[in-house]
């Protein structure tokens, strides 16, 4: 039974506890780093690393996503950003970067990136931005948000989209829209041939919905980091080792449920050190998705700027542009190492690597069932 605690008379809430707040405990066993896979698989695309990253224009150009691709993992293009809207975009993020450098005024730099994706998006250079991706010959992957998924999907798929990301802050079975029809992703879904990932979530009953729409995974999070402002702005927030541990849930019983399905949790958020993409795996996920821990990266098109894609929201920004002392490393670096910090910060695949090997486990599936125990 959920914690219940009593915030007031009448009223309580549930307790939540983020990755910051369990431990790993080591088991009986261990075993050679050499002898522990990080491979993962959803439905036919299988990848050599459990790491995806969070669609955001700070960190995802076309070449960056062919790069996290040839290195293993997938590269998540925003269909709606900025590489769909402007055909000069290193220019522009330049233009940010500026403002954020120079400006006193923190507002300036948002400012830009409204008005940068207030331009329309252009079908030419989004389906230019993803036959690049294409031509390397990696999976091609493409972030939709609930409220343009029906009009731009088509055009993604005829572009090479192989795996389609719906996702936005908070995502529901059903987007209802008063002026429009409502996006019901259970049809949307069964329309398409490509496998659809969706989210995020906070909780088991909504990320089960989700389940049940036909998903092959499901997003848990909205991406918080120290950027991510959704907290203050809504007062929504998600406490993440309980979230994943709830759609791990929901998964388990959506797996009986059918017979036999198996829906990814990805986790998005609370990401910043190798050891946090542990927890989220021991937790219950499949996969993580990260954008301020590569934000650092020699490749990353903010030259170490990071801000969500809802930062450039028309009247309700939710993230600021945090910039990051720049560590020169690439991304192979980034991820596999070798590193000088001791932080966790470099070599985030090797921490994971490390942390299976060091409780006795072979592959993620059976990292999963590891101990945990909580702070204090």
């Amino acid at each position: 039974m959920r914690d219940q605690v009593e915030i007031g008379m009448g009223r309580t809430a549930m307790r939540g506890y983020d990755l910051d707040d369990v431990e790993i405990v080591p088991s009986r066993r261990t075993r050679s780093s050499k002898d522990v896979s990080l491979a993962w698989q959803i439905d036919a695309y299988r990848f050599d690393i459990p790491a995806i990253t969070h669609p955001t224009d700070a960190v995802v150009s076309p070449a960056s996503a062919v790069r996290m691709g040839e290195l293993g993992g997938l590269g998540v293009l925003n269909a709606e950003g900025l590489w769909a809207r402007h055909s000069d975009v290193e220019d522009k993020l330049a233009d940010v970067i500026r403002l954020a450098e120079e400006s006193s005024d923190l507002e300036a730099p948002i400012q830009r990136l409204q008005e940068l994706h207030s331009a329309p998006i252009r079908l030419d250079l989004l389906s230019e931005a993803l036959r690049q991706v294409k031509d390397s010959g990696v999976t091609v992957a493409a972030r939709v948000s609930p409220q343009h998924a029906e009009e731009l999907t088509p055009d993604l798929l005829a572009a090479g989209v192989e795996l389609l990301f719906v996702q936005g802050t908070i995502i529901s079975a059903e987007h209802v829209a008063r002026d429009g029809e409502p996006l019901n992703l259970k049809r949307f879904i069964n329309e398409l041939d490509v496998p659809v990932v969706a989210g995020g979530v906070g909780d088991y009953r909504t990320a089960m919905h989700l389940m049940r729409t036909g998903a092959a995974g499901v997003i848990v999070g909205f991406g918080q980091s120290r950027s991510a402002t959704t907290t203050q702005v809504l007062g929504i927030g998600v406490p993440m080792a309980t979230a994943i541990a709830d759609a791990a849930a929901a998964r388990r019983d959506y797996l009986d449920e059918t017979g036999g399905r198996y829906v990814h949790v990805i986790a998005d958020g609370s990401l910043s050190y190798s050891g946090d993409i542990a927890k989220a795996i021991a937790c219950g996920a499949d996969a993580v998705m990260l954008g301020e821990a590569l934000s650092e990266s020699t490749e990353s098109p903010a030259q170490g700027y990071y801000w969500t894609s809802a930062a450039a929201h028309p009247n309700l920004p939710r993230s600021e542009i945090v910039g990051f002392t720049g560590s020169d490393a690439d991304l192979e670096k980034m991820l596999f190492g070798p590193s000088s910090d001791p932080y966790g910060t470099l070599n985030l695949m090797g921490g994971l690597r490390r942390a299976m090997a060091k409780t006795g486990y072979r592959d993620l599936k059976e990292f999963q069932k590891v101990g945990l125990m909580l702070r204090g």
